[in-house]
């Protein structure tokens, strides 16, 4: 243990443990430098060094500011971890080196807020759609990427409420106001890029280690060697069962009425917004309709609006 100097403990009696606390989140919360060292001046101009002495004291082998800077260099680097770990098929994608940037740009404005780093990342696809200037030429496909891993957060971790049962669903009339499980998340993307993220994520099991998120990666690669994967409109649903989360496709008229129920429409209302501009013949509707709802009472997606 450290011994303070006479300056060191005059300056930490003068400030109280919530101005202590205060300080201390203040400095280890401001970003890195590109060579991910401490910022040597703080926002308001203060002098880091000067700010470090007046609640750490030196050691024997660093000082004030050596010491504040670990707990600085920690801090980020569990942040860029666990995005990492939530994300990786879109560090994939981009690039280890681009996600890193992007990561924190996206903390620089939305930094973590609780004690817990589970919604660290339940801004950044809205973010990303604000910046595409951060993404690079596959943007477009970064985003899909993000909705999809950011899905699979949610499916797995949100809560679940009493299904209906299949004598419930059969007395169900156009008036009734129906709900979906909370981890029922549902998907509009612009790429078929569910089975490119679940190919991320096997190579990233695959070659990640108990080292976890190298952060002097050198590497600059940018997914040139990404699995195929077309552009065009899908549709998806990520949901939970027995603790493990799955991708399924759904046709557009299916996606719609979940939304639409979702939404809190009756259900009458729900089905006609989702056969909306169809071209789907009508004489086919009762049965996609029936097979909807078989699959939805075999899958627990369906419970009361409460």
């Amino acid at each position: 243990m450290s011994v303070p100097n006479s300056s060191t403990t005059s300056n930490a009696q003068q400030m109280s443990l919530l101005e202590i606390q205060r300080a201390m989140a203040a400095a280890v919360m401001m970003p890195l430098t590109p060579d991910e060292d401490m910022q040597p001046v703080a926002p308001d101009g203060s002098d880091m060094h000067a700010v470090a002495e007046t609640f750490i004291a030196p050691n024997k082998q660093l000082t004030a500011f050596e010491r504040l800077e670990l707990y600085n260099r920690q801090y980020w680097y569990r942040l860029l971890d666990a995005l990492a770990e939530d994300f990786p098929a879109l560090r994939a994608v981009l690039g280890p080196r681009r996600f890193e940037a992007l990561s924190v740009a996206y903390l620089g404005v939305h930094p973590s807020r609780s004690f817990s780093l589970r919604n660290l990342g339940s801004s950044l696809v809205g973010w990303m759609g604000q910046h595409p200037e951060h993404s690079g030429r596959r943007y477009r496909l970064a985003l899909d990427v993000a909705r999809i891993e950011w899905a699979f957060v949610e499916a797995f971790d949100n809560g679940d409420h009493k299904p209906l049962s299949m004598e419930q669903i059969r007395s169900l009339s156009g008036e009734s106001r129906l709900a979906l499980q909370p981890h029922v998340q549902l998907l509009a993307l612009d790429h078929a890029a569910i089975d490119l993220v679940l190919a991320l994520h096997k190579r990233q099991k695959r070659d990640s280690s108990e080292a976890g998120v190298r952060h002097d990666d050198s590497s600059d690669a940018s997914g040139d060697k990404l699995p195929r994967v077309s552009r065009r409109p899908t549709w998806v649903v990520a949901h939970r069962v027995e603790n493990s989360v799955y991708y399924r496709d759904l046709m557009r008229e299916e996606f719609l009425t979940l939304t639409a129920i979702q939404q809190g429409l009756p259900l009458g209302e729900a089905l006609e917004a989702g056969f909306a501009g169809t071209r789907k013949p009508a004489s086919r509707w009762p049965k996609m309709v029936q097979q909807w709802f078989a699959d939805w009472a075999e899958f627990g997606w369906i419970c009361a609006n409460s």
